[in-house]
Parts: C-alpha cells; sequence; structure tokens
C-alpha cells in the first residue's frame, strides 16, 4: 500500500459538482493499493499515519500528531500511484490491484483510521474526483508499507 500525505489547513474532493468528503485542518491521503496488499499493511499505515509528529508544538517544533492537533482526514483512492513511466511514454498501471480487491482495502484502510480515533471523509472510489486543497507548509511525506 502507499499513500502520498498532505498536510493541509482546509480540503475538500467533489464528484460532478457535489462535494463529497472535506474537512477543516489534517491530512489530505491519497491512497494506492497494489495486488499483494493486506490488511496488515493497511493497519501498519493507519497507525503510522495517527501517530506521525507533523503538527507544531507551543515551541514550534513539528512534535504533534494529528490527534494531538486535533485534524481529520480526507482519503482519496489514487491507483496511480502504482503507475509505471519506465517504459514509453504512457504509464503502465499493472502494479495496482483490481477493483474488487482495491476498494474493499481502501474502505477497511478507512475503518482503521477512525479506529485509532481519526474522522474520515472520503472521495468516491473509482468517481472522476476534484480534489482541493490548501497545503500546509508544505509538508508532503509518502508512506510505502513495504
Amino acid at each position: 500500500m502507499r499513500v502520498v500525505l498532505q498536510r493541509s489547513k482546509s480540503a475538500s474532493v467533489t464528484v460532478d459538482g457535489e462535494v463529497t468528503g472535506s474537512i477543516d485542518k489534517g491530512y489530505v491521503l491519497l491512497v494506492g493499493v497494489t495486488h499483494s496488499d493486506t490488511e496488515k499493511d493497511a493497519a501498519y499505515i493507519a497507525k503510522k499515519i495517527a501517530g506521525l509528529r507533523l503538527w507544531k508544538d507551543e515551541d514550534g517544533k513539528m512534535n504533534r500528531s494529528i490527534i494531538e492537533a486535533g485534524g481529520a482526514i480526507l482519503s482519496v483512492s489514487q491507483f496511480t500511484l502504482y503507475g509505471d513511466t519506465k517504459k514509453g511514454r504512457r504509464p503502465s498501471f499493472i502494479e495496482a490491484a483490481r477493483p474488487e480487491q482495491a476498494e474493499p482495502l481502501w474502505e477497511q484502510f478507512n475503518d482503521l483510521l477512525e479506529q485509532e480515533g481519526l474522522t474520515v471523509a472520503t472521495g468516491i472510489f473509482g468517481a472522476m474526483m476534484d480534489v482541493s486543497l490548501v497545503n500546509d507548509g508544505p509538508v508532503t511525506i509518502t508512506i510505502d508499507s513495504k
């Protein structure tokens, strides 16, 4: 499982002109699933995200977790994180899991984040989405369960 995490001041996802999820401060997560991913991968990343210290403390140092900072999650499925651009000019997405595997694992990942004590808003799996965010910092981290 691969996640691109962006710390944001606000974010939303829109599908067909309707907002399907929005947060104030928190993390926007672009989440990709590959064939070999399991619940163990999802649990590892959910726990890692909940504990990462990417929020400023009273001394201005990144020393607080998202839970301590009172942030929320906007989770967006993103199969293109497994795009391979080594050959040619058109990416291959052969490493991305098929929707019937990826969607339940993405949903389980979101549930695991909630079990960590986080509020989770989402996009819609497989939809064409417009994701809007005000990047904070900017702080962008990639996390890979492998």
